[in-house]
């Protein structure tokens, strides 16, 4: 038997991008890659860093399945900051992309925030700034502006009120006046506005990954599972959103998957969902709405940059206090609005 050691071997900085290419050889021979067993010594590793550095590990929904199974907290990207600030941990790991950091660094300015892949931003974010909406607030004077929590610290301290995919129809129907601003999302604010009678102004922001689902594929994928139901998020645009059975956040998914009695779905987000829906729901059969649902910038974080962040301490992400305190005022805002 020929044996490859890929250990500290890496692809585009990952290890497992070459797993499934190196099990093929081109003499027809056997290959054993010791990828599960490095996998499993660096998470020991990890595990250990972290315990040293007194840290608790988040990891988004989206990111790779390895990542999610060795983090302490998973979920969407506002509930990890908010859990972590909820630890006694002096140090957050965050395994998402940029905006997620700051949100943590908003809720917990005492805590250390590592970014383990700085690179790792968010389309959908870089959208719109702070002297964009400026600009807007100008033409639309006294109009509150609801702004999405996958957005920047500089766009939230703008603000008046931030929201999630789960909530954002609470928000704006709490606002007493009769026009909002609502920021960057376009698809979210137009699912948000078909639930109320408030006008809108959108910001022409999207998500590129979610764009990329299109009906014709959703239409012949439930032409094909017939006994399937279609879920979707509201970041889909609008036509994507007609065609579900059921629309809402990565969490409310989850819930919805594990309650509902069908046993074939068919998943309109980002392709990390499915490790823990299939993990929750092992009779359950779970079949992503299109290949192109994988956010490049979710998949950047490997247990490789977390092992680093954890050893260097770095990359941190610091916001200012000029910015965060008004930042965490639109979030508090959001916050204090009762729930359902």
């Amino acid at each position: 038997m020929r044996v490859l050691d890929v250990k500290g071997l890496t692809y585009n900085g990952t290890l497992s991008s070459i797993w499934k290419p190196a099990l093929r050889s081109a003499h027809g021979s056997t290959i054993k890659v010791r990828m599960i067993m490095y996998q499993d010594e660096l998470k020991q590793e990890i595990r250990a860093l972290l315990k040293e550095r007194n840290a608790v590990l988040l990891a988004h929904n989206y990111m790779r399945d390895e990542v999610q199974e060795i983090a302490d907290i998973t979920g969407d990207s506002l509930a990890l900051s908010m859990e972590a600030a909820k630890t006694e941990a002096d140090v957050i790991v965050f395994c998402g992309v940029h905006f997620m950091a700051e949100s943590a660094s908003i809720l917990s300015p005492d805590k250390i925030v590592l970014l383990p892949r700085l690179d790792a931003g968010c389309p959908m974010s870089d959208m719109v700034t702070a002297d964009g909406l400026l600009q807007l607030k100008e033409q639309h004077p006294g109009v509150p502006v609801v702004t999405y929590v996958n957005s920047s610290a500089e766009v939230k301290a703008v603000s008046d009120i931030c929201c999630t995919s789960a909530n954002a129809v609470r928000v704006v129907n709490s606002l007493p006046e009769q026009e909002v601003i609502f920021v960057p999302d376009r698809n979210l604010g137009r699912y948000v506005a078909s639930f109320t009678d408030k006008t809108f102004h959108f910001w022409e922001g999207f998500c590129p990954t979610h764009e990329r689902l299109k009906t014709d594929t959703v239409l012949r994928l439930k032409a094909e599972y017939t006994d399937a139901l279609f879920i979707c998020h509201p970041e889909c645009s609008p036509e994507i959103s007609a065609l579900a059975d059921h629309v809402c956040s990565t969490s409310g998914m989850y819930e919805y998957c594990r309650n509902s009695q069908a046993k074939r779905f068919i998943i309109g987000t980002e392709a990390g969902i499915l490790y823990r829906l299939r993990r929750e729901n092992p009779d359950k059969e779970f079949i992503l709405a299109s290949p192109g649902l994988i956010c490049p910038n979710m998949k950047l974080v490997s247990l490789e940059d977390i092992h680093a962040a954890l050893k260097t301490m770095e990359p941190v992400v610091k916001v200012p206090e000029e910015i965060r305190i008004p930042a965490k005022r639109a979030l508090d805002r959001m916050l204090a609005i009762p729930r359902d």
